[in-house]
C-alpha cells in the first residue's frame, strides 16, 4: 500500500505544479488537459486547457493534483503538505521559495521537537508544513 497526496486547484494546477517542481527538484511526470481527455465535452472550452491530472515525483514520492472545475472546487483545509528534511539549510530555502505570496500561519524557526519548523498556505491557497527534526540520541 501506498499513500499519496492529492491536491485540487481552481485553475491553477499547471502553474502550481510547475512551481513545486523548480522549488523542490521534483520531476513532473505528465499532465493531461480536459480538452485531451473523454470530458472534454462535458466541461466548457476554457477549461480545454486545464489540468485533469498531474502526477510529480520528489523524492521517490508522488504528488498528484487537478483542476476541479468550479462547480466542485472547495478551498483547501483540514490538512497540510508536510516536508520533513534533515538540512536547516535546505529547509530555510524551501520555506523562503514556497512561502512568498501566501498566509504565514508560523514563521520558519527553532520549537522544541524542530531545529527549523515554519507552517503558511501558499501563494495557489495549498497548505505546508516544513519540519527540520532535532538529532535523537
Amino acid at each position: 500500500m501506498k499513500l499519496n497526496t492529492y491536491l485540487h486547484f481552481n485553475g491553477q494546477c499547471e502553474a502550481a505544479f510547475k512551481f513545486y517542481a523548480d522549488a523542490l527538484g521534483g520531476k513532473i511526470q505528465g499532465m493531461m488537459r480536459f480538452g485531451d481527455s473523454p470530458m472534454a465535452k462535458n466541461v466548457s472550452p476554457d477549461w480545454h486547457n486545464k489540468i485533469i491530472h498531474t502526477t510529480m515525483t520528489v523524492g521517490g514520492i508522488d504528488l498528484m493534483g487537478s483542476d476541479a472545475p468550479p462547480d466542485h472546487f472547495a478551498k483547501p483545509q483540514g490538512f497540510s503538505v508536510t516536508i520533513n528534511i534533515s538540512d536547516p539549510a535546505e529547509a530555510e530555502r524551501i520555506y523562503k521559495t514556497l512561502s512568498p505570496g501566501g498566509n504565514i500561519q508560523m514563521p520558519l524557526q527553532e520549537t522544541f521537537w524542530a531545529v527549523r519548523f515554519g507552517q503558511f498556505t501558499d501563494k495557489f491557497g495549498i497548505p505546508w508544513m516544513i519540519n527540520c527534526g532535532k538529532q535523537q540520541n
